[in-house]
């Protein structure tokens, strides 16, 4: 399997995307905080849902310790919007229609979906310290558990 070329100690990539409001979302405006950035492939699609549910119930114990929590996908703030509503969701979605972070942050990757060969975000998190540096990764994650799995992390390497 294909994984992102960053490594934990780097600095992250410096990115500015829409949120699902439009909002202009940059990663210099978030020095002093936690930053969990996650990758995934598609709105409204089952393991996508079940992680941006999972990130959103667990919202306000990131928030708690000085994190925050965004999402990251190809799809329109439209489609962001729609989605949230759907799914009830309280974190914030980030467009990258133009897939221009994903190549930052190497996420794309070939993969056999459906009979096809196509080009797919990777589910990947990132977890971005305040001072800008990446200090984990989660590479091919799965849904089930994985937002407690970042926050039981970020805990520990606070408590460092």
């Amino acid at each position: 399997m294909v994984n992102t070329s960053l490594e934990a100690g780097q600095l992250a990539p410096d990115f500015c995307l829409p949120d699902q409001e439009g909002n202009r979302i940059c990663l210099e405006n978030l020095k002093g905080k936690w930053v969990v950035l996650y990758f995934y492939p598609r709105d409204n699609t089952p393991g996508c849902s079940l992680e941006a549910r999972n990130f959103s119930c667990l919202r306000t114990d990131f928030e708690a310790e000085n994190a925050v929590v965004l999402g990251v996908s190809r799809d329109s703030e439209e489609s962001h919007r729609t989605f949230i509503e759907k799914k009830e969701l309280n974190i914030k979605l980030l467009s990258d229609e133009q897939a221009e972070v994903h190549g930052k942050y190497d996420v794309l990757h070939p993969k056999h979906f459906r009979g096809k060969d196509v080009i797919s975000a990777v589910r990947t998190t990132f977890l971005i310290n305040p001072e800008g540096k990446i200090v984990r990764i989660w590479e091919h994650v799965k849904s089930v558990g994985h937002a407690e799995k970042v926050l039981s992390e970020l805990k520990k390497l606070k408590e460092k």
